[in-house]
């Protein structure tokens, strides 16, 4: 007997759309005022933020992209849809920041042995808008960097941006009362460094799901003991659990059972598999304990 059902999923990501328009369209303007005061100043620390803005373009981008493509249905070849494009853009924004913090660690190294003189003014009113603008987008991403890989990655961009800021405003103060040439390197520094453990989180669960490897969450030997333990269930083989895209879980195996009707049994491990593991995509052959060869029977 073969356990399945039409499942139509939405994509988590899919219901946070709107708030990545927005936080998209403030970026994308922000960004090009801090690159054009950037390079008018010469200061590294708000070029790395605005580079760090510019991947937040990209990514958010990506992620809409994503999720407009994510969205379509599903065909006869593409039998889950196009869900997998959504962790295919979280993972390119993980590699755009590490490429980004590589950047800003090189020019910061470049400079210390002859730090420019940069006006304080400029980087202190740039970065004060900036971080505004950073708040707004962060605020609005919260939500759906719970539910969404491809979201979070995009939060976890602002989130780099919003702290940049934060970094940027220092070194406009330590400019402006002290005149310390240094403060902007440093910073810039301190930028590259924050996000990298932060990226790599991100890229790594990304290529967790591309692997098809089981949910951080779930103990495999853990759940073939629940699915065991179900009454009627003397075998369990060929069991798999594996993430489509965020917030969606599959699983399928085989299941021997004796001398209980297939039906209940059936049920009684969706029911486990739903409830304590929150799968609902759940594909599940039962086979009779008293043939050798599986017998699908529907």
């Amino acid at each position: 007997m073969g356990a399945g059902h039409t499942h139509s999923p939405s994509s988590a990501g899919g219901k946070h759309r709107r708030p990545l328009i927005i936080a998209f369209a403030l970026t994308g303007s922000y960004m090009l005022v801090e690159f054009i005061v950037g390079f008018a100043v010469n200061s590294l620390a708000l070029i790395s933020d605005a580079a760090h803005m510019g991947t937040d373009v990209l990514g958010l981008g990506m992620a809409l992209a994503a999720i407009t493509l994510a969205s379509r249905p599903a065909t006869s070849q593409r039998t889950y849809g196009l869900y997998r494009l959504e962790v295919l853009a979280a993972l390119a924004n993980g590699i755009l920041l590490f490429a980004v913090a590589g950047y800003v660690l090189f020019e910061a190294v470049q400079r210390f042995s002859e730090p420019p003189q940069i006006p304080g003014v400029p980087l202190l009113v740039v970065s004060s808008i900036g971080l505004v603008i950073n708040l707004v987008s962060f605020r609005l991403l919260m939500a759906g960097s719970k539910e969404s890989l491809n979201v979070k990655g995009a939060y976890l961009e602002v989130l780099a941006d919003l702290l940049g800021s934060v970094g940027v405003i220092v070194a406009a103060i330590v400019l402006l009362t002290t005149g310390w040439a240094y403060a902007d390197p440093i910073i810039g520094v301190g930028i590259g460094l924050f996000i990298l453990p932060r990226t790599w989180k991100l890229t790594r669960q990304a290529l967790r799901i591309l692997l098809e490897v089981a949910p951080p969450g779930i103990d495999m030997e853990e759940l073939r003991a629940a699915v065991l333990a179900v009454d009627g269930v003397v075998e369990v083989h060929d069991l798999h659990v594996w993430t489509i895209t965020s917030g969606m879980e599959s699983a399928s195996g085989h299941v021997v059972v004796a001398d209980r009707d297939y039906r209940s049994v059936l049920e009684e491990v969706r029911i486990v598999l739903r409830d304590r593991y929150h799968i609902e995509h759940v594909t599940i052959q039962c086979e009779p304990a008293a043939f050798d060869e599986p017998t699908n029977l529907v």
